[in-house]
């Protein structure tokens, strides 16, 4: 595996009791990248995502994370995770900002930095619980960002998040992508975004249906091939 491939996946499939999620995926993840992950529900992606995470074994295939296979990779450090619908759990505790970003590092340093990357420093003291939708989800990347990870993987970090929150959510990506040259995975079902704001698109719907670049994914034809010709999809300009 060369230096520019963080992530390479190979051949995998994975099935749970009611059948096969997962068949024969391949693709890789290069270093800088900025991939969106899209398909139906129940098309498999967020399983993709805890095979990538080390937290499902791939029932046939192979997965290898910075040049080792996942099952001797250690520097977990190294990848940062930002699950789904995260606020809400946090919520239920009365744990602040900063405390919050204390969990991934000890070093007061490295909680200010993180939270000054994504725009969170003057809401140390507060209580996650105060926090809007697009605030703690802000939050939860700067607790990524403590370990220094070089991948970000985020698991439809918008979800249940104000339009106007999203666009600002999806430049604070962009300029991490751009200006750390941290490499990101997003699973989304927006559409818009994997068009407009991504670098790469994999398309899954159990198998990888395409994986390239985000213009090719908008075409009527190949919409319908994915969810099925029952769905009408409008594209709106940014």
């Amino acid at each position: 595996m060369t230096d520019d491939i963080l992530v390479k996946i190979e051949h995998v499939s994975f099935g749970y009791r009611e059948g096969l999620v997962l068949d024969d995926i391949n693709f890789e993840i290069k270093k800088g990248e900025f991939l969106g992950i899209i398909g139906p529900n129940g098309s498999g992606k967020t399983t993709l995502l805890k095979i990538l995470l080390g937290l499902l074994k791939p029932s046939i295939g192979k997965v290898s994370l910075f040049g080792q296979e996942i099952q001797s990779f250690k520097d977990w450090e190294k990848i940062g995770y930002v699950p789904q619908r995260v606020g809400g759990e946090a919520g239920r505790f009365p744990i602040t900002v900063e405390e919050l970003v204390s969990m991934s590092t000890g070093s007061k340093q490295i909680i200010k930095e993180s939270l000054s990357e994504v725009d969170m420093q003057d809401y140390s003291k507060k209580l996650i619980k105060e926090l809007s939708g697009g605030q703690c989800q802000r939050v939860f990347i700067a607790r990524a960002l403590a370990t220094k990870p070089e991948l970000l993987v985020l698991d439809e970090p918008t979800v249940g998040i104000d339009t106007e929150s999203q666009i600002k959510f999806y430049e604070l990506l962009k300029k991490l992508n751009k200006d750390k040259k941290l490499t990101l995975v997003l699973v989304s079902h927006d559409i818009d975004v994997v068009a407009h704001e991504v670098s790469a698109v994999a398309c899954i719907n159990r198998n990888l249906v395409y994986h390239g670049q985000p213009k090719n994914v908008l075409q009527p034809n190949f919409m319908e091939n994915l969810y099925g010709k029952h769905m009408k999809f409008v594209v709106h300009g940014h």
